[in-house]
């Protein structure tokens, strides 16, 4: 007689979602980052069938890109932001729907850091 599995039952496959993610950049020696930056901050959107995956799914991408991915926040997907009260963009809801469709991440905006003033 088989025995019995603690594991749920699978009832089909999960749908993809796509996550608003922010993933701060550290040096590595493969960058393409300009030489005087001390790193960079990347706005993405990523797919998974749930959080974790995003993460998991953008920084092996970005892994692949030769970029030092030094930590990332989720802002969730476009209906968690928009149950917090976030106004989410046309262009932004555009290129979440192409993560979907491409299964892909998409990185939406990225900004340098450096050590240097700003001109006070």
């Amino acid at each position: 007689m088989p025995k019995p599995s603690d594991k749920p039952e699978k009832s089909g496959k999960r749908p993809q979602q796509a996550y608003t993610l922010l993933v701060e950049l550290g040096r590595s020696p493969d960058d393409d980052l300009p030489p005087n930056a001390t790193g960079a901050g990347l706005l993405l959107y990523a797919t998974g069938v749930d959080e974790a995956e995003a993460v998991r799914e953008a920084v092996a991408v970005l892994k692949t890109a030769g970029v030092a991915p030094l930590n990332v926040t989720s802002y969730g997907t476009l209906d968690e932001r928009l149950a917090m009260g976030d106004t989410v963009p046309d262009e932004e809801r555009e290129l979440m729907a192409r993560a979907l469709n491409e299964n892909a991440v998409i990185v939406a905006q990225k900004t340098y850091f450096t050590d240097e003033d700003e001109g006070d």
